[in-house]
């Protein structure tokens, strides 16, 4: 019975052209137009279509793609872009959505321009010409201020703050934790939680939130956010301002966003 129902369901859609069922695939997601695509010739057309895969591409992605990707069709250029990122100034393009990275220069940094607390220095697995490292501060309060224009629209973003610790670090003890927190600006709904920065601890295990990154850096999660508005200014904070040890050896590369797996 439900395969007769389903049968007639397919007889009735396959009556459709094929540019009705291209703006109903479109509304589904890339997964779901490729399994479309083996349905059978119509839907494999329909779901193949420009219209489909220029829906699953950034809004502005004519004004980033280069001249010479301008022949491929919406659904090569997609893949393309999926496993050749393109840098868009601080940011680039991963899985049809944009990635974007704010350096530590662009960070407010408190004393962040006082000599004797930090340094600006630069390091070749840096993808920025110089980054913040930490001569010494009794108080952490580092803020990034990412305009959601910059990001690709109704899309689930996660912030990582990107970091080292020099040889000689300390960041006051092993069970001092620093408070993360990702918020839309002026709003009072906000996702913060506490970690440890130190990927390895005097008792010598790794605390789940650090991880390796394998380009030099670790990376900590801050939290997460949804792109809901065009024209909004995202806060992602790290802080430290209970403790009065003293701290050294942090080195800031920079807060990195990207779209939820």
């Amino acid at each position: 019975m439900k395969e007769a129902k389903a049968e007639a369901e397919m007889s009735i859609i396959s009556m459709l052209p094929a540019e009705c069922i291209s703006h109903i695939v479109s509304c589904t997601t890339p997964l779901d137009a490729c399994r479309s695509s083996l349905v059978s010739s119509l839907f494999r057309i329909a779901a193949d279509s420009d219209i489909v895969w220029e829906r699953f591409l950034p809004q502005d992605y004519k004004e980033i793609i280069s001249t010479s990707l301008n022949s491929l069709s919406k659904k090569d250029l997609y893949f393309h872009l999926c496993n050749h990122p393109i840098i868009i100034g601080n940011g680039n393009m991963q899985s049809g959505k944009k990635c974007y990275m704010v350096g530590a220069r662009g960070l407010s940094v408190i004393w962040g321009d006082t000599p004797g607390y930090w340094r600006w220095i630069s390091l070749p697995e840096s993808r920025f010409s110089q980054v913040a490292k930490l001569n010494y501060v009794w108080w952490l309060d580092i803020k990034g201020y990412i305009e959601t224009k910059n990001l690709s629209p109704r899309t689930t973003y996660a912030a990582y703050f990107v970091y080292q610790l020099s040889s000689q670090h300390n960041l006051g003890t092993a069970a001092t934790p620093v408070t993360l927190r990702v918020a839309y600006e002026h709003s009072a709904v906000a996702v913060e939680h506490s970690v440890i920065l130190d990927p390895v601890n005097y008792e010598g295990t790794a605390p789940p939130h650090a991880r390796y990154r394998g380009d030099g850096w670790f990376e900590i999660e801050m939290g997460e956010f949804v792109t809901e508005e065009d024209n909004a200014t995202v806060v992602c904070s790290l802080m430290e301002t209970s403790n009065y040890n003293c701290k050294t050896g942090l080195i800031v590369e920079g807060i990195e966003l990207r779209p939820k797996e």
